[in-house]
């Protein structure tokens, strides 16, 4: 369905809902429903409208947004109707096994399908349509009984476009044709009249200079426009809305009465912002993320009431805010995202245009777009909807490929060029080849060469770095790299720039590493963040952040690096917009350095970075350093402010935890009882480890045997209740002194709680440089439960030696309590005459005349 933009056809959608409720009989516990827009704002909106309408009925509704490490599987199974985003769903279809779930969905719903054209998301949207088709494809032709085998049904709608018949071509297939309907603007609840002004600028006028220009035309705009009534005014950044709020109180006239301007102070009388005052007085306000939300809400309820006569805010936050207006002006069609000033999108716009009009108050609204005259036709032809939807996977071909070839989808060249001919680049290339860099006049059989190239082109790409494997006959099979590229949506880029690491990295180097990694690219270097930034790294007067960085703060990196090193130290950040930031961050950094780390754990000969990457990837779980003072914010009830006191108290371990008295402890943390033992009950059943390390057997000048023993100290108490999620586990990692990793084993929980051990023989075998090995237990998700260890295997240097050496020799178990260095372990002799030193040498008892020359490590 093709329809002007807030003409309600959204409505087609529940309709469509009831239909599939109608042929199915209840109860409907196999029909799975999926809605999918573009951004997580409307599918916020769309689940709490639905979940009103549909949950009465028995239908459950579910959000799956964001990017979480929740079980998406186990979310989705019990849920009805699914709200997501194209990201969320290409992630978590790229985990299924099988086509179960699959099977389930009877009804796609696609919510602005034109933005299958966006630059930066639509081919994830391609994509994702795609691939749900391929799979229902594959279990068509699996199934055994054609005739009960329902398909799934794609609904899509989209704001006006002139080739929507190219999108029902893409959503058909060779049975049921999908019907493309076109509905024009007298459908439109109320009539929107659209209005595109260019305003001239110079060739070397920048975009800042531009964009503060149109803040002393907005006035003159509003008068024309507005018929004295709500006007909403978009700008593209929190600064932008400010400054524009405050020259409009100046220029413009809005004349108030006494008893409105008393309603409007009454209304922010609860308002932390003094700003607000002066400039609602003169009838304008502005909105938001960086606010306090109930700042927000106040100004919200003010504007929507009709006391407010104008209103800025922010084209991010619009999206997921309702405010309706007469007048939605667009203040530049401009704004700056992943470090650069771009052009909004076209579902931006469109989303921001759908504001204008308050059917409950007009017949009529007014949308105004302010740009450069040298864009000005651009504008009318998109508002128009003259502009021709194109397909951008071609753009973003590589880890799409991927992830098909991750799927078992594409397993050669043909299966690829028929999984391109169930794209939408298929459709648009056969028609406008030369959009996508293919010369003219070509026939179908020839574009479908030049697109079998594209689709070689990109799978070389991907097996240069090692992410598919392809033999002489052009098969593909993924490899592990390659299969958790895909696992953990992580960009080419990224996964190329991992694929060149030394394997000596320290963790100060990883961090640096991860801070310059695409996922972060829409990360932005606000300049009134740089002083709290640079307070952050220097500061003679404060805390600042463990691996400080050269000179100031001035790029996307340092600043990732910054707020990332600051949450992990606990140092507190005030500003709004960074603490967002820093959220987003750690979104995207936790899937990138549990990525990193799974990575390096496939390679032997980068011990150093494998242990540091694991540490990092549990320091962004934790949100803490791995020698953190901080343990006591991992604990239920425990934040930022109630771990400080803990610290300054001397409280930096969980055994100081546990082991003070419980009233005590209320009073450092000023609770009242039982806090103090529910506190010290949480820390209790926690998982307590003991690491052992024992050699056995007879002793080779090439090997050791060592038997590894991991123990739960507190078996018996975790057996009545535990802390830790059932999930928990720790990861064994053993190195030698070459940086090759000897052994490791991921060691869950629920095993060692059957019988309180686990053990295992592992064979050392000797290196040239030194006889250490160094053993670390790590837990996945607890900073503070780590062990490190090092360990000093014997070797025979002659095959007498060899047979007279028959003892034992054990290590002292030593625990990292979460703020100490690695302790070295001290190896006792039982029977034997020869003793190890603390610097892991046996001291010498050989008389050798020629210490140079003969083999003994210990005369050297």
């Amino acid at each position: 369905m093709c329809a002007p933009t807030g003409s309600g056809k959204t409505v087609l959608f529940e309709i469509a809902v009831v239909r599939l409720l109608m042929i199915t009989p209840a109860p409907w516990t196999s029909v799975k429903i999926v809605y999918m827009a573009p951004i997580k704002a409307l599918c916020g909106q769309r689940f709490e409208d639905w979940k009103a309408k549909f949950e009465p009925i028995g239908l459950l509704c579910k959000e799956l947004t964001g990017d979480t490490d929740v079980e998406d599987l186990f979310e989705i199974q019990h849920a009805h109707i699914i709200m997501t985003t194209p990201e969320k769903w290409d992630s978590t279809t790229r985990k299924w096994r099988d086509n179960t779930l699959v099977q389930l969905v009877r009804l796609f719903l696609i919510d602005e399908v034109h933005t299958v054209k966006d630059e930066s998301r639509g081919a994830t949207l391609e994509v994702v349509v795609s691939r749900m088709k391929t799979m229902q494809a594959s279990l068509s032709r699996t199934a055994t009984n054609t005739e009960d085998f329902l398909p799934m049904r794609f609904v899509a709608v989209s704001a006006t476009i002139p080739n929507a018949d190219d999108i029902a071509e893409w959503l058909s297939d060779g049975k049921y044709p999908a019907i493309c309907m076109k509905m024009d603007e007298s459908h439109r609840p109320v009539k929107l009249r659209k209005v595109v002004l260019g305003f001239p600028s110079s060739m070397n006028q920048t975009e800042y200079k531009f964009d503060l220009s149109l803040n002393y035309k907005i006035a003159g705009v509003i008068q024309t426009y507005a018929e004295r009534k709500p006007t909403l005014i978009f700008c593209s950044t929190r600064k932008g809305v400010q400054q524009a709020a405050c020259v409009l109180a100046k220029d413009a006239n809005f004349t108030l009465s006494f008893e409105h301007k008393n309603r409007i102070l009454n209304s922010l009388y609860a308002s932390s912002a003094d700003i607000f005052a002066d400039l609602v007085l003169y009838g304008v306000g502005y909105h938001h993320a960086g606010m306090d939300v109930s700042d927000r809400k106040i100004i919200e309820a003010t504007f929507t009431v009709g006391d407010l006569p104008v209103l800025f805010t922010t084209s991010t936050l619009a999206m997921g805010v309702n405010l309706p207006a007469h007048l939605v002006i667009i203040k530049s069609t401009m704004h700056y995202a992943a470090g650069m000033f771009q052009e909004y999108s076209e579902t931006d716009i469109l989303q921001m245009i759908g504001r204008a009009g308050r059917p409950q108050f007009d017949t009529t609204a007014i949308a105004v777009i302010m740009t450069r005259l040298s864009t000005k036709e651009k504008y009318v032809q998109m508002l128009d909807g003259v502009d021709t939807i194109e397909s951008s996977l071609h753009k973003h071909l590589v880890e799409h490929l991927n992830a098909e070839i991750t799927l078992h989808t594409i397993t050669d060249v043909n299966i690829a060029l028929e999984w391109i001919r169930s794209t939408f680049l298929y459709i648009r290339a056969l028609k406008n080849p030369s959009h996508y860099g293919f010369p003219q006049g070509l026939d179908r059989t020839g574009i479908e060469a030049k697109l079998q190239e594209l689709c070689l082109r990109n799978l070389n790409a991907l097996a240069s770095v090692g992410l598919i494997r392809m033999d002489e006959d052009i098969n593909f099979k993924p490899t592990e790299h390659g299969k958790l590229m895909a696992l953990y949506y992580i960009a080419f880029d990224t996964a190329k720039m991992f694929n060149n690491l030394q394997g000596k990295e320290t963790l100060a180097e990883l961090i640096t590493l991860i801070s310059t990694c695409k996922e972060f690219s829409d990360v932005q270097l606000r300049t009134n963040e740089k002083k709290a930034l640079n307070q952050l790294n220097k500061d003679k007067n404060r805390v600042t952040i463990r691996y400080p960085m050269e000179g100031k703060i001035k790029s996307r990196e340092m600043k990732v690096n910054c707020l990332i090193q600051a949450q992990l130290g606990c140092l507190p950040v005030q500003d709004f917009s960074l603490m967002q930031d820093m959220a987003k961050i750690f979104r995207h950094g936790t899937r990138v350095a549990k990525y990193l780390s799974e990575c390096l754990a496939l390679q032997e000969k980068k011990f150093i970075a494998f242990l540091n990457a694991s540490i990092l990837n549990k320091c962004f779980r934790c949100k803490l350093w791995e020698n953190s003072l901080h343990v006591s914010k991992q604990l239920d009830k425990i934040g930022v402010s109630l771990a400080n006191a803990m610290v300054n108290a001397g409280l930096t371990t969980f055994k100081k935890i546990e082991d003070i008295n419980a009233r005590e402890l209320e009073l450092i943390v000023n609770r009242h009882p039982p806090f103090g033992n529910q506190i010290k009950e949480s820390i209790m059943y926690l998982p307590k480890y003991g690491l052992s390390l024992e050699q056995v057997g007879r002793y080779s000048a090439t090997a050791a045997e060592i038997v590894v023993t991991v123990t739960l100290t507190n078996f018996e108490q975790l057996q009545k209740k535990r802390t830790a999620p059932d999930s928990h586990h720790v990861c064994l990692i053993i190195g030698n002194s070459e940086n090759q990793v000897v052994f490791k084993q991921k060691i869950m929980d629920s095993l060692l709680l059957r019988s309180g051990m686990w053990t295992r023989k592992v064979e050392i075998k000797r290196v040239s440089t030194s006889e250490e090995i160094f053993v670390n237990l790590i837990s996945s998700e607890y900073v503070g439960l780590d062990i490190q260890q090092t360990f000093s295997a014997l070797y025979a240097v002659s095959q007498r030696s060899e047979t007279d050496m028959g003892t034992k020799w054990k290590s002292e178990d030593t625990v990292l309590n979460g703020n100490n260095a690695m302790t070295k372990t001290v190896l006792l002799n039982e029977g034997n005459s020869q003793t190890l030193i603390r610097t892991g040498m046996r001291e010498c008892n050989h008389h050798c005349k020629n210490k140079e020359a003969c083999g003994h490590e210990c005369c050297k």
